[in-house]
């Protein structure tokens, strides 16, 4: 499909080679020319998050679709080249050989912005002609992956995860901005005149102050380190971990303020006039937004809502929020992927994984089980963790290699991939210029493709690459179940009639907001999904997916 300028849309059907089969029709207009065609299995365009808002505002919903652009970053990282431009010009460039042009620049976030049904194309657009010529190259280079199958079912799921991302900022995030103002208002007290802090802030700001005997700005970490420089307390950070370590009567004021600073500037009165309408907050989700899979969001701060925040999540009247936690997801990965014979026996229960691990290899000490097998993950392999992993490799010899020969591969500047194929960024040369992009020891979320991280970040340090690559090939299979549990959860609510709507995700939460006495049912969905999910993505094992659900009307009720 190519959308025309004036509203319409040029269509062919395409045969499984990816090839023409049939004359191109012209239609005069977009919506109605999908809206005409239900039988349609898949449509394949250039880009969901252009096309799809403008089909969802006229009330047309589409099944399945392949998202070129998508699909383009997935197979530019299988092949090694992550960070080489990804947009459909760039690929048609590459197959004649011509110069490349660069990727536009990421379009910033507009809350305020209505989505019209001809608003123009944030991207470079191509010709129907020439979209379908780089399609079909794609459908070759598809053949040419490590395990084609499953790379065809990993763009297939990143294709399903922009239609769920176009649909979610569509349906909202139900929002009572009457309860975020009470709660700021308790929170911050009052606010003054001309946008200055509020209340609370100056009292906490007035009492740090004093408490080093001059002014001293909580908000500037360099005044604060040099504040307590004056006072003989020699500090590098202005963390809370950083800041508890230390006896002085700063510490409560300047803890309680940095927290409340957050909130003030993240998600106070300024957010919420300018993120939430008509009770709801739509962000614009950015589906593989992290080089491991993980959406993003651009803009409004959605995959960080403040605990105390999300009692202004409230559902509507007679409705309820289904929210949904996988538990233990990325130990169950890794038992999935390892394909280790115990390691999935104690994944194979609904129950408390590490409670299973710890009965049956440290003494029932829960604490330690978690720490090893979490260590394993991200790369914890030095002190009390390289004696917990030992004890693990002992009795799940295959899954800590599995992990164990990832890093290999990263320290040896080799590429590793997820189950599905998802590929971690190349190693850089050694004038790369060191770490920067790097999760620090203990893991956390990898590189964004989209913030302050570039696809080529990499490492000249081979044990900090061999951390990262640990972890990449557990995080990304996740992410990538993730995706896949996405799209039959989609289908489960669709056909099943329900009025229930997917309104939020991250990588191990999604909510849907539904009526009331749909609740159950959603639940149910849910379950399914997953099994389905667990076995699309790595065939038939005894791992289990379980959520933990609760059916609430406040967010902050679920946790």
């Amino acid at each position: 499909m190519d959308p025309t300028e004036d509203g319409g849309a040029r269509l062919v059907a395409l045969g499984r080679d990816g090839l023409p089969e049939g004359p191109v029709a012209h239609e005069p207009d977009l919506a109605e020319a999908v809206r005409s065609r239900p039988g349609v299995g898949r449509w394949v365009w250039r880009s969901t998050a252009d096309i799809y808002p403008r089909l969802l505002a006229a009330g047309v919903r589409v099944e399945r679709c392949y998202d070129i652009e998508a699909a383009e970053l997935l197979l530019l990282g299988h092949e090694g080249r992550l960070g080489e431009p990804r947009s459909a010009a760039a690929a048609l460039a590459r197959l004649h050989h011509l110069p490349v042009p660069p990727d536009p620049p990421a379009r910033s976030a507009e809350p305020s912005r209505q989505s019209s049904l001809f608003e123009p194309s944030s991207g470079t657009s191509l010709p129907l002609e020439a979209l379908v010529e780089v399609y079909a190259e794609q459908q070759r280079r598809h053949e040419k992956a490590e395990h084609p199958g499953r790379m065809r079912l990993l763009t297939a799921s990143e294709s399903a995860g922009t239609l769920v991302a176009a649909e979610m900022n569509r349906a909202g995030l139900p929002w009572r901005a009457d309860v975020h103002r009470a709660l700021l208002h308790d929170l911050l007290g009052e606010r003054y005149a001309g946008g200055g802090e509020p209340r609370r802030l100056a009292e906490l700001a007035d009492e740090v102050s004093a408490a080093f005997g001059r002014r001293v700005r909580p908000d500037l970490p360099a005044d604060v380190i040099k504040a307590f420089a004056e006072a003989g307390v020699r500090i590098t950070s202005t963390r809370r971990w950083a800041l508890e370590e230390i006896d002085h009567p700063a510490v409560a004021p300047l803890i309680a303020y940095k927290k409340l600073y957050r909130i003030w500037t993240a998600h106070g009165w300024s957010w919420l006039h300018d993120w939430v309408r008509d009770g709801r907050f739509r962000p614009e989700y950015i589906p593989g937004g992290t080089v491991s899979g993980r959406w993003t969001a651009n803009g409004g701060g959605a995959l960080q809502i403040p605990k105390v925040i999300r009692q202004a999540v409230v559902a509507d009247e007679g409705w309820r929020l289904v929210v949904a936690d996988a538990d233990q997801m990325e130990p169950r990965v890794l038992a999935a992927i390892s394909r280790d014979p115990g390691l999935m026996e104690v994944a194979g229960h609904d129950g408390d994984l590490y409670t299973s691990l710890s009965d049956r290899a440290f003494s029932g000490d829960r604490d330690h089980a978690k720490l090893a097998l979490l260590g394993a993950i991200y790369g914890q392999t030095s002190g009390d963790g390289l004696k917990n992993l030992a004890a693990l490799r002992r009795r799940f010899p295959r899954a800590v290699a599995y992990v164990d020969d990832a890093a290999k591969a990263g320290e040896e500047g080799r590429l590793v991939r997820t189950w599905l194929g998802r590929t971690s960024p190349p190693a850089a040369g050694a004038d790369d210029g060191g770490e920067a992009g790097l999760p620090q020891e203990g893991g956390g979320e990898l590189p964004s493709l989209n913030g302050e991280f570039t696809p080529g970040y990499a490492s000249t340090n081979a044990r900090a690459r061999g951390r990262f690559t640990r972890n990449f090939v557990v995080q990304g299979s996740a992410a990538d179940w993730a995706l896949l549990l996405l799209a039959a959860l989609r289908q489960e609510l669709a056909t099943a009639g329900m009025r229930a709507e997917l309104v939020f995700f991250q990588h191990d939460e999604v909510i849907v907001h539904c009526p009331e006495a749909e609740a159950p049912e959603v639940v149910r969905a849910i379950r399914t999904a997953s099994a389905l999910a667990g076995r699309i993505a790595f065939g038939e094992t005894p791992v289990r997916f379980p959520f933990t659900t609760a059916v609430v009307e406040r967010y902050s009720d679920a946790k």
